[in-house]
């Protein structure tokens, strides 16, 4: 039976992107392949769990939407034993990933972050559909040239933008600024503004 290096598994309220206050269970995986520098997630300091104890951890809550993240989660091997299971047991399937690798077919929603630091990753990177594209905005950085070529490149329904929160300072205004710049001229398919909820209202 295979094991998976998992960070934790909580019970919350999505707090950001399409699906901000959908309730869920969050299995968190341990270990990725970047190394974003405003990362919020010690994806080293994980424990093997089995898939049964997986799922045993998962029954204990009440939530019936499950949020996959990392970490990056594509990179485990047995991932799609894992959803199937879940699936099985009437679960509703969400994942978070940066896009570099591809994304098992049977997951319901996708919610893709590409890194803007890792441009040249994903000239040739897989992932190219998903339901919704969040990046990440840095303070000072002009990124416009990268989300519209995320845009061109991943086909979605919805694109947000989301500000950077490094030592409690989020880089509002440049997101705004941002914001503003790529919906210039556009009457339809705007890209939207996505905060963490869950950290404004203290909760994990």
């Amino acid at each position: 039976m295979p094991n998976f290096p998992i960070v934790e598994i909580f019970q919350s309220l999505q707090g950001e992107g399409y699906n901000t206050g959908m309730p869920a269970i969050f299995i968190r995986f341990g270990g990725c392949n970047l190394r974003c520098p405003w990362c919020d997630t010690n994806f080293d300091n994980f424990q093997k769990l089995s898939l049964t104890a997986i799922l045993t951890r998962v029954l204990t809550y009440s939530a019936k939407n499950i949020i996959i993240t990392g970490g990056e989660p594509t990179l485990q091997k047995y991932l799609p034993e894992l959803v199937t299971r879940l699936k099985q047991l009437g679960y509703y399937v969400a994942i978070e990933t940066n896009g570099l690798k591809s994304v098992y077919s049977e997951i319901d929603y996708i919610a893709v972050s590409p890194k803007y630091h890792y441009w040249r990753r994903y000239h040739d990177a897989p992932l190219i559909k998903a339901d919704e594209v969040r990046i990440v905005v840095e303070e000072a950085k002009d990124i416009a040239e990268f989300c519209l070529a995320m845009e061109q490149r991943i086909e979605a329904k919805r694109y947000y933008l989301s500000p950077c929160e490094q030592n409690g300072q989020m880089a509002l205004l440049p997101t705004l600024e941002l914001l503003g710049k790529l919906n210039q001229g556009r009457q339809n398919n705007k890209w939207q503004l996505s905060i963490q909820t869950h950290k404004l209202a203290n909760i994990e």
